[in-house]
């Protein structure tokens, strides 16, 4: 096991890691940009060290500054968190240079299933359902043509990256053009990588995510489902385990579809794949995220295994002590994300101190977050300041206590999203479990 690990993150999750290894008896080394200097993670960390200024460039993703400060601080290894460099292979493979174990997959694997064009072919070549598309297209008027044979709508997809950037739904042949040079130039600043490729946009459906993890001694885990179809522009909002539309015979489908991706792409680690699922059980594969992701509470609440601790092991050399058998699921799980951000006017972030601050209680309910009273939120970074996770034994019971535990959370001092989340949850499509990834884009609340 390792004795002491860097967390080259911020935020909640930073947060989150670190408590992780106060729990398993690992030192551990924060980093943290200049505006970042009161952050609640640098408090908590055994060791912390500045890396630079307040923008992520100067900063957390700031791969020479990282991997000095933990050379110097002698760690075993670097656990990236999720975002920032937690997908990049090249700051992966400097891990490997410096000596430093990088908590996640090989930097081939992050290289092959982030490359969404050929994850897209291999999956295909493994007989797991695609979405019908092309390939990477640099040409803007041979996309076009492509594009006018795959038909409208569509979709125009980055090939590296994620998080909703690098990616336009194009409903009519007049709009292509212009939304395939911004969807590249988004790509190329956001990723490094302008390339896209196009994808038939599909209507109606629900995203459905599998959380699995693998070691290094040949074993894949699944640990269910989570229905994200809550979306704002393509960025998911709420998050629930299992999902209200997952029949037994459709999450055993799932679950062998995200085992077959998994060993195609000889994936260590915690991983996420994700899948378009129709209103009739067909799907079809998204994409491999090979991270944790922002909504993993949520499975470990129904599963009861900490996420964190086991990616952690398992990058250590341990092998998973459970078989795919031995997962129990208990209950229904929901994760909100609280986002610092104004609905009213187009939800604009909100930056600012932090007045007041009062968290909900009671059993089951947990707040992932890293902010406190006195805080303030630097202009720099992710709007997303908490995640609150409920759980209880049915999903009527879990959306009751997701309301009760949205109007016992207080935040004075920003704007944010508390009041649009209540009325998501409110809403038919929510409580019917009908919530598709365009129902707010068509006006459904």
């Amino acid at each position: 096991m390792f004795s002491k690990i860097l967390v080259a993150n911020r935020g909640e999750i930073a947060v989150r890691i670190i408590r992780a290894l106060k729990e398993m008896g690992v030192q551990s080394v924060a980093v943290y940009s200049s505006a970042d200097r009161e952050a609640l993670h640098v408090g908590l960390a055994d060791e912390a060290v500045c890396i630079g200024a307040g923008p992520v460039t100067d900063s957390y993703l700031n791969m020479q500054s990282i991997l000095s400060a933990a050379v110097c601080m002698k760690v075993d290894a670097i656990h990236p968190g999720y975002g920032l460099l937690s997908e990049n292979a090249r700051f992966a493979e400097l891990c490997e240079k410096c000596g430093i174990s990088f908590i996640g997959p090989s930097a081939d694997t992050i290289r092959a299933v982030g490359d969404k064009e050929g994850a897209r072919r291999a999956m295909s070549a493994a007989g797991i359902p695609i979405v019908p598309g092309t390939d990477v297209i640099d040409d803007a008027d041979e996309a076009y043509f492509e594009a006018e044979k795959l038909g409208f709508p569509l979709v125009i997809k980055a090939r590296s990256g994620g998080g909703g950037r690098g990616i336009r739904v194009v409903t009519e042949s007049g709009e292509f053009q212009t939304a395939f040079e911004t969807a590249r130039s988004e790509a190329e600043a956001s990723f490094g990588d302008g390339g896209c490729y196009l994808e038939k946009y599909i209507d109606g459906a629900k995203h459905i995510e599998v959380q699995l993890i693998a070691d290094d001694h040949g074993n894949t885990v699944c640990l269910g489902e989570r229905d994200c179809s809550v979306q704002r522009r393509r960025q998911k909002i709420i998050e629930e385990s299992p999902g209200p539309t997952v029949t037994p015979e459709l999450r055993a489908a799932l679950i062998a579809a995200a085992v077959k991706a998994a060993k195609v792409s000889s994936y260590s680690g915690v991983g996420t794949v994700e899948f378009l699922v129709m209103p009739g059980g067909a799907f079809f594969f998204m994409e491999i995220n090979a991270r944790l992701q922002v909504e993993h509470p949520v499975t470990e609440t129904v599963t009861g295994i900490d996420l964190v601790k086991w990616q952690i092991r398992v990058a250590a050399g341990a092998e998973l002590p459970f078989k795919q058998e031995e997962v129990r699921f208990d209950g229904h799980a929901i994760e909100c994300r609280v986002n610092a951000e104004n609905p009213a006017r187009n939800f604009l972030p909100s930056v600012g101190r932090i007045e007041e601050l009062h968290v909900p209680g009671g059993p089951w309910v947990r707040f992932d977050s890293a902010i406190y009273s006195g805080y303030d939120i630097p202009p720099f970074y992710d709007s997303m300041i908490g995640k609150l996770i409920v759980h209880a034994s049915t999903r009527e019971e879990a959306i009751r206590k997701m309301r009760a535990a949205l109007c016992e959370l207080v935040i004075v001092g920003v704007s944010h999203n508390i009041d649009f989340l209540m009325e998501i949850l409110a809403s038919p499509e929510f409580i019917e479990g009908s919530f598709q990834t365009n129902t707010l884009e068509k006006g459904g609340v």
